[in-house]
């Protein structure tokens, strides 16, 4: 095993490259491209022996993948914002022919207003077509989790596609030092894809699925790709301590945090959440009693976990990086699903979104945070969601907007005289 400094890109093509992936489809799109170019130059360099295509869409792309998974060879491909939304069609279908394969997606905000910073919309949107998730924080974690989705999608319980999601810009192009294990070790912890009865001859071509089903075979066929994802629990469990007895590094699915005898928690996704550690520790040196829970696993969702880890707290606060327009932050939501009616679920679950387009979420709003889920638990009352946006960026907001409004005046008056 080797350490070396990697971007959350470079990460997730060394995934691709010691799994021995086969078969890359690939359309670049930014902050994702370099994985693709750094599986490119590998391929050209004789250094990994898989076959990659570039396609015109992710649309197409995201098709290939899964016709290649499902004719028995190991798949991967990447993308990011506005190309996982235009594979959304797929990633549906895919999911229904159980094609096993890992996506990477390289999470940005969505149009419009156009951006090339991170937010979680982008991925959040894929949440119910059937793929599982995995988020990361890290660069190491982008790499091992890379590993473990080839396993958790190939597992003969699940057959399904996984996402494994990193931030655009803050892990992707971020360099960090990375655990790199020898080859012949993935080999052993990965191993080969077993395509069990999925088989493609030409010369012997046999129909895998139906065009078309009434609406008592589609319930049945769509339940069970519900029950093959609920599988997912239990089968990543087995994944992550085979992971950690072989190479010494544990993922649950729920990261818990100093959560033992902590009265306050916070719950947040992704990168974001390794400041929110740092707040942790800060707030705990000055005799706070606060912990973080960060998912890893969003599909399938983890709710006896979180059950078990929110038993008996006095208040959560869920911190979104994605916005679900009319409804609020989509994990505060999921969260509030799972614990409804539990007898020991936190009295107060209290929303915040932030970080949308990249925004930070500086040590100062964890501490604002932290504070007003508090003044929520001893006041025994729930405030509405809330935006972290702060006055100073408001006014510069509203001055960009006056200056907007005077440049259209003027335009409008210089105009109106050329016309006259």
């Amino acid at each position: 095993m080797r350490r070396i400094l990697l971007t959350g890109n470079g990460a997730a093509a060394w995934g691709a490259r010691l799994a021995a992936t086969d078969y890359i489809p690939a359309f670049p799109i930014t902050p994702q491209t370099e994985i693709i170019e750094t599986i490119a130059d590998w391929i050209d360099q004789d250094e990994m022996d898989a076959r990659m295509v570039t396609m015109e869409s992710e649309h197409s792309m995201i098709t290939a993948a899964a016709a290649a998974a499902a004719s028995g060879i190991r798949v991967f491909s990447a993308t990011s914002s506005q190309g996982l939304l235009y594979a959304m069609e797929m990633l549906y279908t895919v999911s229904g022919w159980r094609a096993p394969f890992v996506l990477v997606n390289v999470s940005r905000g969505l149009a419009s207003p156009i951006t090339l910073e991170p937010d979680h919309n982008d991925v959040m949107a894929a949440r119910d077509s059937g793929f599982l998730q995995i988020h990361c924080s890290t660069c190491q974690e982008v790499l091992d989790s890379t590993l473990m989705a080839f396993r958790l999608a190939e597992h003969e319980h699940i057959r399904l596609p996984v996402i494994v999601n990193m931030d655009g810009f803050y892990l992707s192009f971020t360099r960090e030092p990375v655990e790199i294990p020898q080859a012949a070790d993935i080999k052993h912890f990965v191993g080969d894809y077993d395509a069990e009865n999925v088989r493609f001859r030409a010369s012997a071509p046999v129909s895998q699925a139906v065009a078309v089903l009434g609406g008592a075979p589609y319930s049945y066929f769509r339940y069970e790709t519900h029950m093959a994802a609920q599988n997912g629990l239990r089968v990543y469990d087995e994944l992550s301590t085979a992971f950690a007895e072989q190479f010494g590094r544990t993922y649950s699915a729920i990261d818990a945090y100093r959560c033992d005898d902590a009265d306050i928690v916070l719950v947040m996704l992704g990168s974001f959440a390794t400041k929110a550690r740092a707040a942790v520790d800060r707030l705990r040196a000055a005799g706070h009693t606060i912990g973080l829970l960060r998912p890893r696993l969003l599909r399938p969702f983890p709710v006896e976990q979180f059950r078990n880890l929110l038993a008996g707290k006095a208040g959560v606060a869920v911190i979104d990086q994605n916005l679900s327009m009319g409804m609020g932050g989509v994990l505060h939501a999921e969260l509030a699903g799972a614990l409804y009616g539990d007898a020991h679920a936190p009295s107060r679950l209290l929303s915040f979104i932030g970080g949308l387009g990249g925004r930070d979420i500086s040590l100062e709003e964890f501490y604002r945070i932290a504070e007003v889920t508090r003044t929520a638990v001893d006041e025994q009352r729930t405030p509405p969601p809330r935006l972290l946006y702060t006055e100073q960026e408001l006014r510069e907001m509203r001055k960009l907007q006056a200056v907007a409004s005077v440049e259209r005046d003027e335009l409008n008056n210089n105009g109106k005289l050329s016309r006259d």
